[in-house]
């Protein structure tokens, strides 16, 4: 699929700023509600926790569909695809802004924008592929990647924005307006004619949505249910998580998956993905790289708010304020390097920014304190912002560049299978080391302190059985007020729970840093020639 002839000044006006729009709003509903939870629950008349399962469906569905997603632009179109699943989209918000309980909510956020966002991520990688010539590709993916990553940053700021002075409905039905505005501008991408034989591999597709939607929901239950043993109440199977069977059954649908694919080729039929790619060093590099980084990405944005809004009590405005350093490097490093440097080696890129990942991670480590205020973010949010700029200005790039172009749809559905799959293991294993650092830190600072009765620690140590919750002082001292506690056991209680908060951070940030120093190994499958292709081995 060659780059169309009117690229250049197409690209300079529309092209970029409309793909980019719309990676910005696939990854903008994956944070702007995360700080008014408790407002939507109350508006719709649902509990906290119904918002949050509407949340976790809307990854469920994007997981399971991300690979069909793929797929189906590369037999009707990448911009059709592209459009389609635009109008999805906005009919699923516009559904979202006006629900009147739990169930509508579920049907336009989980499902309706989950489906959308299925068939636009898939097909937004594989439109920068076939509007951008191979030399302007990395700052493209680049800026595109950068714009999903500020959406995240920005999300909460947004979030908080809207549900103060206006209502959490007027995000979505800001959305409306922007699918509008994209939908118009879409017009312009350049696309190839659609593939010769038409079908979808139903088999394939079932295979591969209940692989990756069961393994993916193992994940986001594993902070409830417990990653091996079972918490208190939870569900497990001789003696063991319901956790681990979810994400074995999961491993073996998708191993059953690859192999249905294997055997579609060998008689001669359209597979979902072809097996062969999974073969590809410069490909599967590339793949393993984005889920380190997305993985540590959004461990990231999971522990940094946390520090923000619930240890020092900022709100969600100020919250989003602290977060901005973050975009800004990022945004530069995303656009720049590749600007700047054309010829740099991805491998060389890749790595540093990883680096810069570790730096920003071992530097907030080390500056959490007991004292510390918000300033301490500052600098660690500029490293780690740099970093993830620098690995987006590369791998989106590496990846497509590694097949050929036609088969760019499908690479965009595995890249964004894989994408989610390291952001929802990313923030699940940051938050279960988390609350578990913290729960050990708090029950062993009551039990130690002589102000609290043994009656007292040992029941709490019952209670907290299945993990402290991650409480603000202000959360404590009400909950605490309503038990009737004295004022010796109250204090004793605020000062472990102060000391353990910031050791259930460290933890997870410990846990990403050495994430980190993991990722650094496979760097050396990047490539070092950004341009070149590699045959499938």
């Amino acid at each position: 699929m060659a780059p169309s002839t009117g690229t250049s000044s197409a690209v300079g006006g529309f092209v970029l700023p409309t793909l980019a729009a719309g990676q910005f709003l696939m990854a903008l509903d994956s944070s702007v509600m995360n700080v008014s939870i408790a407002t939507v629950a109350d508006d719709v008349g649902t509990t906290v926790a119904g918002i949050q399962g509407a949340i976790t469906a809307y990854t469920l569905v994007m997981a399971m569909f991300m690979i069909p997603g793929g797929k189906v632009g590369k037999l009707i179109g990448r911009r059709r695809a592209f459009m389609i699943g635009c109008v999805i989209y906005g009919c699923g918000s516009l559904t979202t802004s006006l629900a009147p309980d739990l169930a509508v909510l579920l049907f336009g956020w989980s499902f309706l924008e989950g489906v959308g966002a299925a068939l636009i991520l898939p097909a937004i990688v594989a439109l920068v592929a076939g509007n951008f010539a191979a030399g302007r590709r990395p700052a493209a993916y680049g800026f595109v990647a950068a714009a999903g990553a500020v959406a995240i940053a920005l999300g909460p700021l947004i979030g908080g924005v809207a549900t103060t002075y206006f209502s959490w409905r007027w995000v979505f039905a800001g959305e409306v307006v922007i699918v509008l505005a994209i939908l118009v501008f879409a017009r312009r991408l350049a696309d190839a004619p659609p593939a010769d034989r038409a079908g979808l591999d139903l088999v394939g597709a079932l295979l591969s949505a209940l692989g990756l939607g069961v393994f993916v929901f193992g994940v986001l239950r594993s902070s409830s249910w417990g990653w091996f043993v079972p918490k208190p109440g939870a569900p497990g199977w001789l003696g063991i998580s319901l956790t681990v069977w979810l994400l074995l059954a999961g491993v073996l649908l998708i191993r059953l998956f690859l192999h249905w694919e294997t055997r579609v080729v060998e008689r001669g039929g359209e597979p979902l993905i072809d097996p062969d790619l999974l073969g590809n060093r410069r490909l599967t590099g590339g793949l393993t790289m984005f889920f380190f980084q997305y993985f540590i990405q959004m461990g990231v944005f999971f522990v940094v708010p946390l520090y923000l809004s619930v240890a020092l009590g900022l709100s969600a405005l100020r919250t989003g304020v602290w977060l901005l350093p973050l975009s800004l490097t990022l945004l530069a490093a995303a656009v720049l390097i590749p600007r700047l440097f054309p010829d740099v080696s991805p491998r060389r890129v890749v790595r540093l920014g990883t680096l810069a990942l570790l730096a920003g991670a071992v530097t907030l480590l080390a500056a959490l304190d007991a004292d510390a205020g918000a300033e301490i973010v500052t600098l660690p949010l500029l490293l780690i912002g740099l970093g993830m700029g620098a690995m987006a200005s590369q791998l989106g790039a590496v990846t497509v560049s590694a097949v050929p172009d036609e088969q760019s749809a499908e690479v965009g559905g595995i890249q964004n299978a894989v994408t989610n799959l390291g952001s929802s293991i990313g923030t699940a294993l940051a938050g279960s080391i988390m609350i578990a650092a913290l729960t050990a830190s708090f029950l062993t600072a009551v039990e130690q302190n002589p102000a609290v009765p043994a009656e007292v620690a040992d029941r709490a140590a019952v209670q907290l059985e299945s993990g402290a919750p991650f409480l603000s002082d202000v959360q404590l001292t009400a909950a605490l007020d309503e038990a009737g506690t004295s004022p010796e056991v109250a204090r004793a209680a605020l000062d472990a729970n102060a000391a353990a908060r910031l050791d259930g951070l460290r933890a997870a940030l410990a846990i990403l840093a050495l994430t980190a120093v993991v990722a650094l190994f496979f760097t050396q499958r990047i490539p070092t020639v950004q341009s070149g292709r590699e045959t499938p081995v």
